[in-house]
């Protein structure tokens, strides 16, 4: 943002608007004072009006005419007003002359992102999002579908990417406690996998395995597959998870009531089902 444009001196903040939150609360702000040849180098004195007092900028190692102030933020507060003054003579001129810029604003996100885990990933892995003020409040979106959300702490969540088509990307986004939070594009690709038995014959209280296996090893944060029945009464089984770097899990599936139906798979790649058979 250029401040003040003058014969001999060129005021520019370097600073955002919005910075992120840090836990020591000192925040550097930067501006640029750059001069014509026609100014006493050794006269600059730039300086920062903040909260109502003057504080001498030092020198950055960036650049010459880079100048900074460690501003150490009131305990309570998320913003300040500040402007800079800066103070030089010209060659041939013993007389000083002062610059000074329009009033400048520095606001504290506490709540923001960092990145995401990975940008893209088949149907059922999990991802993490890095960043700083999430709650339990919190939920991630697929453009507008819902992903299961896990809150993990204030910097971070994590969530399963949903069972949406394949092959394109999703806008993502983290909503909750009144702000929505823009996260980037993530890419769903697609990934196939085998159940075996191809059907279950199960009296009631009997169990039976069922394998998954995938093509590859699932991702960092394991992989879970979405399982659906038409015979809930007649089914008793845990969540399908797919630990991290392992191409396969095996669960019990137990009988309940009596009952003939199916399980339902879903993945990225398509639907695929295991008929399910349960007698007294």
């Amino acid at each position: 943002m250029l401040l003040l444009a003058g014969c001999n001196l060129t005021i520019t903040n370097l600073t955002p608007v919005t910075v992120p939150q840090n836990p020591s609360q000192i925040y550097t702000i930067t501006a640029s004072f750059r001069t014509t040849t026609n100014v006493e180098t050794a006269s600059i004195k730039p300086r920062i009006i903040i909260d109502g007092q003057a504080h001498d900028m030092t020198r950055s190692s960036v650049g010459i005419d880079i100048w900074e102030f460690d501003y150490q933020l009131p305990a309570g507060r998320s913003n300040a007003s500040y402007y800079f003054i800066c103070n030089y003579s010209t060659k041939g001129n013993p007389d000083t002359t002062e610059a000074y810029s329009e009033m400048q604003s520095l606001n504290i996100a506490g709540r923001y992102v960092i990145r995401p885990e990975a940008s893209r990933a088949p149907v059922g892995s999990r991802v993490s999002i890095l960043g700083a003020g999430f709650s339990t409040y919190d939920i991630v979106y697929f453009d507008q579908t819902p992903t299961r959300t896990v809150f993990e702490s204030p910097s971070s969540l994590s969530f399963f990417v949903p069972a949406v088509e394949s092959g394109r990307n999703y806008k993502l986004s983290v909503r909750g406690s009144g702000i929505s939070l823009d996260v980037g594009t993530f890419r769903v690709d697609a990934i196939s996998f085998q159940v075996t038995p191809s059907a279950l014959f199960l009296r009631s209280g009997e169990q039976q395995a069922l394998t998954f296996t995938i093509p590859q090893p699932a991702p960092a944060g394991g992989m879970l597959i979405d399982v659906t029945t038409d015979v809930k009464d007649s089914v008793i089984m845990p969540e399908v998870f797919v630990p991290a770097n392992a191409s396969s899990v095996t669960i019990p599936v137990q009988g309940g009531k009596p009952g003939t139906g199916s399980l339902f798979f879903r993945s990225s790649a398509g639907e695929s089902t295991v008929s399910v058979t349960v007698t007294k």
